[in-house]
């Protein structure tokens, strides 16, 4: 049985890390295309053989294009033909590549064809071909195939009929990578290479017939990309801008929290999360403090209730705000006695039933401790720090030092999986997991240690969770943002940084991110 299958967004979020480690997607290409003409000479002989690639601008393309250069110097009669603008390839791997292509005229022949009046020259080409090889269109596919590409798939088709053997890069032409639905037409392989891990759609029943044999390549990617948080794991968890875009689309977080002895908690949650990119943060306090909160920043909303700990009127308020939340966070500043606990219960098994994401951290996670139900089957984060998970599960977590913190995984996953929720460990390595899934974060330093900066990851997982990801990458991502931002105020400022320090970075840290993410 294969290992893991992925989904395309999982594939994105290792390609970006695994550039992100150091690990160059100008290598991986290189080592994709070298594993896909590997995998063909172990399937026939390529030698006089007459082989087309038909490629196109993104990066399976450039995969297509070191491919043919690998059956070129193996001695086969190879064309390749481009589909579009050879000055319209996408990235600067797949250009490397062409580039080297133009370069081997005595090897390789080339065909562009940028408009359908051209396609004739495709189909003289295919009537003889003893390979034919698609890398054409990859996991980027949306929709229904539309011409040239579906005429184009068609051709690929006939000259399987009449002979051809045919193999798919990383997934055929015309099927979704996560669902295997045939969009319309689709290349029928009789072998599929695919990168790294089998994306789940080519597991499906229903691209079984186009997948063919399916073969997965080993093409570099370190391990770490997948269990170390990165760049990648922002990215995936983002939610596109739109010109169109209006208040209230990128998220309403209402945040209960604040006590008579702590009024600073829920406002760096509050403002955390609309550095974050969300529009909205309310903030549900006793009236005791909700002067002080204001004071923080205009941008704060507060509603007030009667007291100084939260209380059935606390309780009652947060439902009638929390129901209008994309997301919500319990527990910054609360302080723990009998009554917060309660009310601490009743809010999390009523948004349970609402099915609103729920951020459960600091005192809301000591007053879980004695009804630990309350977060079983929570869709939510919880982020206890090593102290606040022996309180929760009575366990003692290892020293994470000299490699320790390999041996918290397996506990933290396990706690996890018999809650059904996410947990985010909080430690010099973040620990994230579902019960299924793990990953570890390794940004953030020391100068973190000062109060307010797990508040800080408190707002970042919640503007993430109210994005409409899943808990399991929100967690990830915020982890991930949270330690990046304190790592760019340490910079700044040696170890004397503030919580708030940390909340002015955020901004910062997206950018960091998005500079692998646009390489």
């Amino acid at each position: 049985m294969y290992s893991q299958a992925v989904t395309v967004e999982e594939m994105t979020a290792i390609d970006v890390n695994s550039e992100y480690l150091g690990a160059s997607r100008l290598v991986l290409m290189e080592n994709a295309g070298a594993e896909v003409a590997r995998a063909i000479r172990e399937k026939m002989e390529v030698k006089n053989k007459k082989v087309v690639v038909v490629s196109h601008l993104g990066n399976k393309g450039g995969d297509g294009f070191v491919t043919a250069r690998h059956l070129a110097i193996l001695g086969a009669d190879v064309t390749v033909v481009l589909i579009g603008d050879p000055l319209k390839i996408r990235s600067a791997e797949a250009r490397k590549n062409w580039s080297i292509l133009k370069e081997m005229e005595s090897s390789v022949k080339i065909i562009v064809i940028k408009d359908s009046s051209k396609l004739h020259l495709l189909e003289e080409v295919l009537k003889n071909a003893n390979l034919v090889v698609d890398a054409l269109l990859g996991t980027g596919v949306k929709g229904e195939l539309r011409p040239p590409i579906s005429n184009i798939v068609k051709l690929i088709n006939e000259a399987r009929k009449t002979g051809a053997f045919t193999v798919a890069i990383d997934l055929p032409t015309g099927i979704h990578p996560n669902t295997g639905e045939v969009l319309g037409v689709a290349v029928e392989a009789h072998l599929t290479v695919t990168h790294h891990k089998p994306k789940i759609g080519l597991l499906s029943e229903k691209s079984r017939k186009y997948v063919g044999e399916l073969r997965v390549a080993n093409i570099g990617i370190p391990p770490e990309a997948e269990l170390f948080a990165g760049p990648g794991d922002v990215l995936i968890a983002l939610k596109e801008r739109k010109p169109t875009a209006h208040k209230g689309d990128f998220g309403r977080i209402v945040i209960i929290g604040g006590s008579k002895d702590y009024s600073g908690a829920p406002a760096l949650a509050g403002l955390a999360a609309l550095r974050a990119g969300a529009d909205l943060s309310i903030i549900i306090a006793p009236k005791a403090i909700s002067t002080s909160i204001r004071s923080y920043s205009p941008n704060l909303i507060v509603r007030e209730y009667e007291g100084d700990y939260l209380n059935s009127s606390g309780v009652e308020l947060a439902l009638k705000e929390g129901k209008r939340a994309n997301a919500l966070i319990i527990g910054p500043g609360l302080s723990i006695n009998e009554q917060v606990e309660d009310a601490v219960h009743k809010i999390l098994e009523e948004f349970k039933k609402l099915n609103i994401p729920v951020v459960v951290d600091a005192d809301a996670i000591k007053a879980c401790a004695t009804k630990i139900d309350s977060l079983h089957n929570l869709k939510g984060v919880i982020t206890p720090h090593v102290g606040e998970f022996k309180t929760l599960t009575q366990i003692q977590l290892p020293p994470e030092d000299k490699g320790g913190w390999k041996n918290r995984i397996d506990i933290v996953r396990r706690e996890a999986e018999k809650l059904k929720t996410t947990i985010l460990l909080k430690a010099h390595y973040d620990i994230i997991s579902n019960g299924v899934k793990v990953k570890v974060n390794r940004t953030g330093n020391p100068g973190m240690t000062v109060g307010g900066t797990g508040d800080v990851l408190a707002g970042l997982t919640a503007a993430f969770l109210a994005w409409n990801t899943t808990p399991m990458r929100a967690a990830t991502a915020a982890a991930f943002i949270n330690g990046l931002a304190g790592d760019l105020a340490v910079n700044e400022k040696g170890y004397h940084i503030l919580a708030s320090d940390v909340i002015e970075k955020i901004p910062d840290a997206f950018a960091k991110v998005k500079e692998y993410i646009t390489k």
